[in-house]
């Protein structure tokens, strides 16, 4: 008996040239007839039988045998279901030959660069909602910086890229992209500290989704960061401390708020965030910080806190500042409150700026004084004091919160810490600080009306 052939060859109505049917040969069906150009069967024949032997001609010039040929038509005509796909894609990359496949629809189906702005816009972010919902202190400064990361860095290199395309080599290479682009004109180079922010304000992102299932890989595992040792913060001798509260400051509010950040160690924030219903009685309660964006917020670790002032003079000093609050606030008015809107306190920048302004009338020159800040003051009572109380204490008063520290220490106070975190700040500081006036700083000339204040110095 004959076998049969794997083909047929046979003639279209109406056209010159034999075309041939192939049968797949896993099905035994014939696949879409193909022409042979030839206008005679038995030259038809002759072809369809090279073809079958040597490949199918393609139109780039390379040929293609029948098993291959028959596997694309049947992906032409089969309707995939997503399990089919995902087998597909997943047999593809187990032979190496993808690396990766973003289905259309899918939550991977997105824009990188405009997941990224949403994941740091705090109103609509899910990642900052869920944040908020479970406690944890994270503020709009914090996303509008992280948000002008992205942008400035980001989107630029990732544009066009979707969420699911993104892999561990595409940050490698978007790491050596940003640590070379000139900044002003001039290839400045960024801090370590500065590159880790910018490289945070993906790999946050790119984490979370993993987390949620979003993307099927972490691609932020196992990246190497930045290491290298920051600007050393300046922080003033005892000698200098003495002589820039005796010289005359532009304004008094600010130098309060420098002679409470020496002895304190609070934060600049939290000194604006003062509020009236915070003043205790030898000690201040500190409940919130304040800043631009966020406006009064918690503290930067989330948490409130005790910060000791040991020192009558300066709490009766921040009394009176209190009760001169030319906006007749009650317990809720800042302590440092700013001279033209109730709702704010006085600007951080004051701060700052009117510290360089005292240094300079020590004599120090306008260059050297401007290497100072408000923040120093932090700086230096955390020096002063880390040899004269233990780690548990002076975090209690200062706030710090890092992780290597809080394997140190309890967040509970054990009976005589008070005691001995106020003997350390009046044994450091006591001699430091300028004798207090029997007249207030604060107050002095013609005071505000103060009919609305809820309590007299």
């Amino acid at each position: 008996m004959k076998k049969p052939l794997p083909f047929s060859v046979f003639k279209r109505a109406n056209r010159p040239c034999y075309v041939v049917a192939f049968k797949n040969p896993q099905t035994g069906k014939y696949l879409p007839p193909i022409s042979t150009r030839q206008v005679s069967e038995s030259a038809a024949i002759q072809t369809a039988f090279g073809w079958f032997r040597d490949g199918i001609p393609q139109q780039n010039g390379k040929t293609i045998d029948i098993k291959r040929y028959s596997l694309r038509e049947m992906a032409k005509d089969t309707d995939l279901a997503p399990d089919d796909v995902d087998f597909i894609i997943g047999e593809l990359q187990h032979r190496g030959i993808l690396k990766k496949a973003v289905l259309a629809g899918t939550r991977q189906d997105r824009d990188f660069p405009d997941f990224l702005i949403n994941f740091w816009d705090y109103d609509n972010s899910p990642y900052v909602k869920e944040k908020l919902r479970k406690n944890h202190g994270i503020h709009r400064r914090y996303c509008r910086e992280q948000s002008g990361a992205v942008q400035k860095y980001w989107a630029p290199f990732f544009s066009g890229k979707l969420l699911g395309e993104i892999r561990r080599q595409d940050i490698e290479a978007f790491i050596e992209y940003f640590e070379t682009l000139p900044q002003k004109g001039k290839s400045i180079p960024k801090s370590a500290k500065r590159k880790n922010t910018i490289i945070q304000a993906g790999t946050i992102a790119l984490s979370w989704a993993f987390n949620k299932e979003m993307v099927d890989r972490d691609v932020t595992q196992g990246i190497t960061w930045f290491s290298g040792k920051a600007a050393e913060r300046q922080i003033l001798t005892p000698e200098l401390m003495q002589a820039v509260f005796k010289v005359e400051w532009p304004d008094e509010r600010a130098k309060l708020a420098n002679m409470l950040a020496m002895v304190s160690g609070m934060r600049a924030g939290e000194i604006q965030g003062l509020r009236v219903q915070d003043l205790g009685k030898d000690c201040l309660y500190v409940r919130h910080s304040w800043n631009r964006q966020d406006g009064l917020k918690t503290t930067k670790t989330n948490e409130s806190r005790v910060a000791e002032v040991p020192f009558p003079g300066l709490m009766r000093e921040l009394l009176t500042l209190a009760v001169h609050n030319p906006h007749r606030q009650s317990m809720d008015g800042y302590v440092f409150w700013a001279e033209q809107k109730a709702d704010k306190p006085m600007e951080q920048a004051i701060f700052n700026r009117t510290l360089r302004e005292a240094l300079v009338r020590t004599g120090m020159s306008e260059k050297s004084a401007k290497v100072y800040t408000f923040h120093g003051w932090r700086h230096y009572f955390t020096s002063y004091m880390r040899e004269r109380v233990n780690e548990k204490l002076l975090k209690q008063q200062t706030g710090h919160k890092t992780l290597d520290m809080l394997d140190h220490y309890s967040g509970h106070r054990l009976v005589g810490d008070r005691e001995k975190i106020r003997e350390a700040q009046i044994e450091t500081f006591g001699n430091l600080l300028p004798e207090q006036p029997t007249e207030p700083l604060i107050g002095r000339g013609s005071p505000p009306d103060r009919s609305g204040a809820v309590m007299e110095a």
